[in-house]
């Protein structure tokens, strides 16, 4: 999902993290990378809490249908280049509300090969993403909130679940992006100072089991929460004024960066619930 104003333009999301880092060999180090578990120092470097002493301010428990239109939008985004699909961010979406699905207090994206060809030749999928922007609600994160979801890994090749934000081409803070084929993985980015971090933990990410992820986000640091113990600080920020609309989603990986689906079997990734303190 990382895009940067050096590297995409405005409504388009056309690079992915993978491809900066890539880059990284050629041009020299632009993007600050990290990766295994953080030294206590780095893991406490912020003093940004987490929901504590906050109100909730945005509680989605998914405890009913999907409330489209009002609060969730699920078949375009800005971040996509047209909209519904966005071959040149290395995805095979094809976004449709139909592939979200609600029960038991838990939503379902499931992706499906599709019938289209996208731009680049290559089959399309039909999955799901959620995103505030365009909503009636029209919710946005600012500087200070605390967002947390919980989520259900998938297991499956091609599967690339993520949590993060975006506002007029920009402004994007991932939560969690998450590739099967690197099972025990987190990737938690500051996509507005090309700050990323790789947690690797094989006892709390795991394929297949349940994750609570969260972010604070801070004018000049941001903090990740894994689980609710703090994981990352960036030590970068947001700046001030920062705020963003929410996506949810399930992209279907092209093959890139990572591995592409096995095969037409579809799959399906979790959510419990959204919520967002301030």
């Amino acid at each position: 999902m990382f895009s940067t104003s050096a590297i995409s333009r405005p409504g388009r999301c056309l690079v992915t993290f993978s491809a900066a880092l890539l880059a990284l060999a050629v041009a020299g180090p632009a993007v600050a990378a990290q990766d295994g578990r953080p030294a206590d120092a780095a893991a406490s470097a912020c003093s940004g809490a987490a929901a504590g002493g906050r109100t909730l301010v945005f509680d989605e428990e998914f405890d009913g249908p999907v409330r489209w239109g009002t609060r969730w939008i699920g078949n375009s985004t800005s971040a996509y280049r047209y909209g519904n699909h966005n071959p040149g961010d290395d995805k095979l979406d094809w976004l449709s509300p139909s592939a979200v699905t609600v029960a038991d207090g838990v939503a379902t994206f499931t992706a499906r090969p599709g019938s289209r060809t996208l731009e680049n030749g290559k089959r399309s999928w039909t999955t799901g993403l959620l995103t505030t922007e365009g909503s009636a609600e029209g919710f946005m994160v600012h500087v200070g909130d605390y967002l947390e979801t919980r989520v259900k890994l998938p297991s499956a090749a091609g599967a690339w679940p993520a949590l993060w934000t975006w506002y007029n081409g920009t402004n994007e803070i991932d939560s969690f992006e998450y590739h099967p084929d690197n099972p025990d993985l987190l990737e938690l980015t500051n996509g507005l100072r090309r700050v990323a971090f790789s947690y690797r933990d094989a006892a709390v990410v795991r394929p297949g089991d349940w994750v609570e992820v969260g972010v604070h986000y801070g004018e000049d640091c941001n903090d990740w929460y894994v689980d609710g113990v703090k994981v990352f600080s960036d030590n970068a920020g947001t700046g001030s004024g920062w705020a963003a609309y929410l996506i949810l989603n399930l992209s279907v990986e092209a093959g890139r960066y990572h591995q592409p689906p096995a095969g037409p079997t579809p799959f399906t990734f979790s959510a419990d619930y959204v919520r967002v303190w301030r």
